[in-house]
């Protein structure tokens, strides 16, 4: 009896106990019932429950893609197929170079990328096609996957792939942005705009390739091997803006060129000497190299000299040329001052074998007083329309304001004379795109010892 007294005494008091029931907090569908059939409304029971059902199906959906996409590429879920494979997505040519973040991928002929299906079980690989159409999706590579160059015995495992492919930077937008998802159909898909959003410089191999991999949903029990490019750095577009142009045009400012940084030291002593553009450098190489040297300065190393004038010769001349008048001579020249026509007292010179039987230092003197008046020369489109302005040479003289030459007499050809060593301007050697080719001219340039103060265009 006293156990049970004891026991009494613990439990609550019965009022409370049922106090407390009252207070139970209810579950929220039950509230939501509750309160509408309080109203008695069917309307109040579908306004309460909608909120909770949204929330329902967005989770749904939520769950449901996020399944989907496990499904798609999880190694547990994916069909093993039987490898090697003799078959493989091939990109049809190489890359544009460089490639900046914002700008649009193309191939080296600056059309959309392309890929096809080739078969590699011959003893050479060859376009393929499907009997039906499959998805292929673009993604990007670390620049360090590599398996050799495409031939029979080149193989990976779709898991070696897909572990190469690199993902955003946390925090980032996604890696490559625009149509990384195509169909191909007849062994062909066109690639759409895509382009990177991030630079490549926080990768390892500071590289990224582009990928290409069939979706496995789109092509059940048939292993294809992926594409992959050639290793590349990806620059942040600002870059762009300072590239270098490949060839250069004439009219590109000087720092477009090799080993001449915008703004660095060899841009700015030569912009003091008012050499502006790829022209002006040009012109002053072939007039006078040493002088270009001795601007850019001790700075300017052999490897580096080398290095820009090789660019530099690989510039687009255009058709135009340049028409020098004098009293007994019409002197016609490229728009870098090589001679490629000359009319001496009514005798002309059309070709480097004639042009080398004239008295040398003669010629010289010539291209050195058009290089400094060079604003004041005939401009003409083509060497066709230049012969028909020199049938009106001996009525008119468009450069009469120039410093007349001596007498012709002193300067006619003279075998004694040596001849300039013509390898130290490249005029032969000179690669162009011209309309006509600059190895049937000749460039002259004054030495030091020939010259009275330094060359310098007219203002």
């Amino acid at each position: 009896m006293a156990a049970k007294r004891i026991l009494d005494e613990m439990e609550p008091d019965q009022d409370l106990r049922r106090i407390g029931k009252s207070f139970r907090p209810r579950s929220f569908i039950s509230s939501i019932i509750g309160e509408a059939f309080m109203g008695n409304s069917l309307q109040n029971i579908c306004t309460a429950l909608e909120p909770m059902l949204r929330r329902v199906n967005e989770e749904v959906e939520r769950k449901l893609v996020h399944g989907a996409r496990s499904l798609t590429w999880s190694s547990s879920m994916r069909i093993h197929m039987l490898e090697p494979s003799n078959l493989q997505l091939v990109f049809g040519k190489n890359l544009s170079l460089p490639i900046f973040t914002g700008a649009k991928i193309g191939d080296a002929e600056n059309n959309p990328l392309q890929l096809f299906i080739v078969d590699k079980s011959g003893d050479e690989a060859v376009h393929t096609t499907l009997p039906y159409q499959i998805q292929v999706e673009i993604v990007v590579l670390d620049g360090d996957f590599s398996h050799g160059e495409l031939t029979n015995s080149t193989t990976w495992s779709m898991e070696e792939f897909n572990n190469s492919v690199v993902k955003e930077r946390k925090g980032k937008r996604p890696l490559l942005i625009g149509e990384v998802l195509v169909t191909m159909r007849d062994g062909f898909a066109g690639v759409g705009d895509i382009e990177f959003t991030d630079n490549s410089s926080w990768v390892r191999g500071k590289k990224f390739r582009l990928g290409a991999r069939v979706v496995p949903s789109s092509c059940p029990g048939v292993r294809i091997l992926e594409a992959f490019t050639e290793p590349f750095a990806v620059k942040d577009h600002r870059g762009e803006l300072y590239k270098k142009h490949h060839p250069p045009m004439l009219n590109d400012y000087v720092w477009r060129l090799e080993k001449i940084s915008k703004d660095g030291a060899f841009h700015k002593r030569l912009a003091s000497k008012h050499i502006n553009t790829v022209q002006e450098f040009l012109q002053l190489f072939i007039v006078d190299p040493p002088k270009l040297r001795r601007i850019l300065g001790a700075g300017m190393s052999h490897k580096k000299w080398e290095a820009v004038i090789k660019h530099a010769r690989t510039c687009i001349m255009g058709n135009k040329v340049y028409i020098f008048h004098g009293s007994h001579f019409t002197v016609t020249m490229n728009p870098i001052c090589q001679v490629v026509r000359a009319v001496i007292n009514g005798q002309i010179y059309a070709n480097n074998q004639e042009l080398s039987s004239v008295n040398q230092a003669y010629v010289k003197n010539l291209v050195r007083e058009a290089y400094i008046n060079w604003g004041s020369l005939e401009e003409a489109d083509d060497l066709l329309s230049e012969t028909a302005l020199l049938t009106q040479a001996g009525e008119q003289c468009p450069n009469h304001h120039l410093r007349p030459f001596q007498q012709l007499d002193e300067y006619l050809p003279d075998k004694t004379m040596d001849i300039i060593n013509y390898s130290d301007v490249g005029s032969s050697n000179w690669q162009t795109n011209s309309t006509y080719h600059v190895d049937s001219g000749i460039g002259y340039y004054i030495m030091d010892s020939t010259v009275n103060g330094d060359l310098a265009h007219a203002s």
